[in-house]
């Protein structure tokens, strides 16, 4: 099986099409998250759906990522890269306390001088990430280029109502980070002038639609796991003292992490074990985990999730909005039953009782249920697991990125 699936990761990195250039060009715009840099994993796996041996891939933005998340060298580009970072550190400024602010003015920059650079190269086709597309999106619209839309989570206006709400209930104030209002109304333009809209789940495309996106251009075509890099230990350790549960994302509002903690309050100490991988969020957000995590058996442990993932026993994350959650679907490519909410497009992959559990956002009691039932179904957990890889193989394959280059390519 292991063999199979490099071979098909192999072929993730060989262009399409037949041989021979007609001459044609397609344009992937991606941006930067405030404090993280370089082309993310999801520009990353749109990137390898997009090479075509018909056509010249030109990518602009901040540039690649540090690592990028394949065996395999990125496919074949033109890199147009360009660095938007400020002149003072953030810390230094205002926008040390107005981080969406300063995400905005990041995003607009990114947006005009690709859209510079774009109206230059004049190509086929445009590939656009939401908050940095606006502006080619205005070009093309004119040019009669046709345009996708790649957007990561749900609607952009429910995914800052979660960041208000959280704020308001946890921090007694008002929301300053990402998204602001200004971005609220320059995503949804971006969403009007698309001509086509990607996500990676029903649950995303459902939230676009409930919030008046027509349904007929948007497409559901689920992300890529490095199933060759995610892969449980041969060895795997014994299932002996606290449950080992692990957690991969930010400690952000979103993403739920407090609700989990609270649930936790209700076990007696030793009885689950907790390892967080990923950074601490906001001032809010840390004072938050601070209080919330006193007295509980946690450890950080901040870097690459893949040690974590392996010697844990359960996965969970307990998002409030999510369009997909990559760390799903690694942890289930690990061998790790999951445990997460209606609110994230990854449910999508979990059947219930067999490879994980689906519990209803914001909801501490239903966590703490489904973690008592795991302590209780310990023994269960390691064939649960079988089922989780199973299911990230059968959902998250590589063949997703030929799906979306054969519907790129086909409104060319």
């Amino acid at each position: 099986m292991q063999n199979s699936v490099h071979s098909n990761l192999s072929s993730l990195f060989k262009p399409h099409g037949p041989k021979g250039s007609k001459g044609l060009s397609v344009a992937l715009v991606h941006g930067v998250s405030i404090g993280a840099g370089g082309l993310g994993l999801q520009a990353a796996t749109a990137l390898c759906g997009l090479v075509d041996r018909n056509h010249t891939l030109h990518a602009y933005g901040p540039g690649l990522a540090p690592h990028w998340p394949f065996e395999q060298p990125p496919p074949r580009a033109v890199w147009h890269c360009r660095a938007f970072t400020p002149l003072i550190p953030p810390e230094y400024t205002p926008y040390r306390w107005l981080k969406g602010r300063l995400q905005y003015k990041v995003d607009t920059a990114i947006g005009s001088w690709a859209a510079r650079e774009i109206a230059r190269q004049r190509p086929s086709c445009c590939y656009l990430f939401t908050q940095v597309a606006l502006e080619t999106l205005q070009w093309a619209k004119v040019s009669g280029v046709p345009t996708i839309l790649d957007n990561p989570n749900g609607h952009i206006a429910g995914f800052r109502e979660v960041y208000c709400a959280e704020a308001r209930r946890w921090s007694r104030t008002g929301y300053f980070g990402h998204p602001t209002p200004a971005m609220v109304v320059r995503v949804e333009e971006e969403y009007r002038l698309a001509d086509r809209i990607r996500v990676s789940s029903e649950w995303a495309k459902k939230s676009l639609v409930e919030r008046g996106v027509p349904e007929s251009k948007i497409m559901v075509i689920r992300q890529i796991v490095n199933l060759d890099r995610f892969r449980p230990l041969l060895d795997f350790p014994p299932p002996e003292g606290p449950l080992r549960l692990c957690y991969v994302g930010s400690l952000d509002f979103r993403k739920g992490f407090v609700y989990l903690l609270k649930a936790l309050q209700s076990f007696p100490r030793g009885q689950i074990r907790l390892t967080i991988v990923g950074a601490s969020g906001t001032r809010s957000c840390k004072k938050l985990y601070q209080r919330e995590s006193v007295g509980l058996d946690v450890t950080l442990a901040p870097g690459d999730p893949l040690h974590a993932l392996q010697s844990s026993e359960l996965f969970i994350l307990p998002s409030l909005e999510d369009g997909f959650g990559f760390v799903i679907g690694e942890a289930m490519a690990c061998g790790l039953p999951v445990i997460v909410t209606d609110q994230c497009g990854g449910a999508e992959l979990v059947t219930p009782d067999v490879s994980g559990w689906v519990v209803p956002s914001r909801n501490t009691s239903a966590i703490a249920a489904v973690l008592q039932l795991a302590l209780d179904q310990r023994a269960n957990l390691r064939e649960m697991g079988r089922a989780a890889r199973a299911s990230a193989e059968r959902f998250l394959a590589p063949s997703n990125a030929n799906r979306l280059h054969d519907w790129l390519y086909s409104g060319i």
